[in-house]
Parts: structure tokens; sequence; C-alpha cells
């Protein structure tokens, strides 16, 4: 008796929703605001007109312009104006659509491409991705990725989890592919995922300007198949080391060397952030680092057509 009981409480606990948290928004999380941007290409390529967009408020930016983070939103997206020896390239990988009723951002895996004969001949994987931080315009190669964007916001605050709208339209394949543009595409045994991730660290910064931090807070999740229109979904957030806890899985490590992201020091310079270790359970963060992408690999690899559907986007308490 005492085991159906219990059976009964664990299948009850299944199917009972999550428990309620307060909301707080993130501003424009809810992805009713976009800046659309109109990029011509250089008519070498053929002078195309393209359309990129932005989560900041509702405006029309004509011309090739770099951009910059407009009033007040804390978001960036993998959608980039590119000059790359001489020529005008627009990359669009973030964009509003229709889903659950209202607007969301819709993340996708593309496969760019620039020809221009005897000059340029390049295809570029780009993985559709909105972080919370920014964009360096115009980019003007395909390395060092990392480098040009800045990752992170300042934040000193200790939600339990991050709360979002998303679906995933995942394509029945088990292969990726490798293209930066500078050396041949490349096909790559192994499934990709879409991924969301919530990071907190504790930052500092030494007299010669660089930055450390220890990771404070850790929510990261990753998904390889379809996955229906999904509200309130929530992403709990660990505190402390996390790396011998039954859900740890290597890829919610620290971020060092290769996979470190950049951040403007003390001197206005984008320098590395090293992250060193892992921080008390009940520290205080400074910034906190918030990513949803159509892809979870390194940068310029991605599996066309994974998309990545997000709204109201809020830390939870």
């Amino acid at each position: 008796m005492k085991r159906h009981i219990l059976t009964a409480l664990a299948i009850a606990a299944a199917v009972l929703p999550a428990v309620a948290l307060r909301l707080e928004p993130i501003k424009y999380g809810n992805m009713e605001n976009w800046v659309t941007r109109n990029i011509t290409e250089s008519k070498i390529i053929g002078g195309n007109h393209k359309t990129l967009y932005e989560i900041a408020p509702k405006t029309t930016i004509t011309g090739n312009k770099a951009y910059k983070n407009m009033g007040g939103s804390p978001w960036a997206t993998s959608n980039a104006y590119a000059k790359v020896c001489g020529v005008v390239k627009g990359s669009n990988t973030v964009e509003p659509a229709q889903k659950g009723g209202s607007t969301v951002a819709k993340c996708s895996a593309k496969m760019e491409n620039v020809k221009a004969l005897g000059i340029v001949n390049m295809d570029v994987m780009v993985a559709g991705s909105i972080y919370l931080g920014e964009m360096f315009e115009p980019v003007t190669s395909t390395k060092g990725a990392y480098g040009k964007m800045e990752m992170g916001i300042p934040y000193t605050k200790r939600p339990k989890a991050l709360v979002y709208d998303y679906a995933i339209e995942m394509p029945d394949v088990n292969t990726r592919t490798k293209s930066t543009g500078f050396s041949s595409k490349k096909t790559l045994q192994g499934r990709d995922n879409a991924e969301v991730y919530v990071l907190l660290q504790r930052r500092w910064e030494d007299k010669d300007g660089n930055i450390y931090a220890k990771r404070v807070g850790t929510g990261r999740e990753r998904y390889n198949k379809s996955v229906a229109w999904t509200k309130q979904h929530q992403l709990p957030i660990h505190y402390g080391d996390i790396t011998k806890e039954s859900y740890y899985k290597p890829w919610m490590g620290l971020l060092d060397g290769e996979k470190a992201y950049y951040a403007r020091n003390s001197k206005g310079k984008l320098v590395p952030v090293h992250e060193v270790g892992w921080d008390d359970a009940d520290a205080t963060p400074t910034h906190v680092l918030m990513m949803a992408s159509a892809s979870c690999g390194e940068a310029f690899i991605g599996t066309e057509g994974l998309s990545l559907y997000i709204d109201n986007i809020a830390f939870g308490f």
C-alpha cells in the first residue's frame, strides 16, 4: 500500500505545473519592439537590399550604418552589417515572427554566401542568436568571433530561474556544417542542439586591465528535438560549484581560453573575461550573461533549418 501511495504521489508531482514565480521581465524581452535596418550590399555581389532586425524601440534605419544598442535595450543579435575586403554584406538570422498569438524572436541557422568573381567567394554558417550585450559593427572578418561582441550586462540579483516561452524546429539530421568563409566547408558528425543559458558572474579587474570572474550561478539547457510552443518554461539557476551534481554536464563548465567571452575593461578595451573558478553559493553577482541560440557549437557551426522561437523572457524569483 505504501508503495502504491508513493507511486501515486510521484505521478501527481510529474503532472503538476512548475511552482509559480514572481516574474521580473527583461527590458524588451516581450519581443514586441524591433528596429528595421535596410542595408544595401555591394554591387559587386549583386547590390541586393537586405533587411536586418534588432530588439529595441520601433524605428527604421536606412543606409549602411553601424548599429549600437538603442533606447536602453540590453539586447544584441547575431545579425550583422559586415564590410570584408571593402565588400558590404548584411546577415540576418534573427527576425520577428508570429507564434502563440504574439510576436516572438525567431533565431535560425543559415548559410550566408558571398561571391564576387576574382575577389571573394565564401560561405559562412551563421546560427541565429540573441544575447544580453552588444555587437560591434561593421564586422570586418570571421576570425575571433567572440572578440566582436561584448557579452553580459551589470546585474546583482539572485533569481531562481530564467522564464520564457519557446518552441524548437529541429531538422531530422545528425550532421552539422562548419564554414568560416576562409576554409572549405566541412560536414561534422553529431546532432546540433538549440540552446538557452543564463550565467551569473562576479567579475573584477586587475591593475593591467585584465578581467576575471567566478561563476556564481548557472542555468543551461540544450534541445535536440522539435518542441511545440511552450509557455513560461522555467530554466533553474543553480548556485555555487555544481560539478558534483547529478544534473551537471561538461558544457555547463567554466568559460576561459578559446571559450572566453569578452567585455570592456575600465580603459575601454575589449578583453576576454577569464572564469577562474566557482564562487560561493551565497555570493552576489556583478554581471549576468544570457543567450538563446539556434546552435550549441562553436562559432560558424550549425545545421541549416534549425530554428528557435523565444518570447517573454524574464527572471523568476
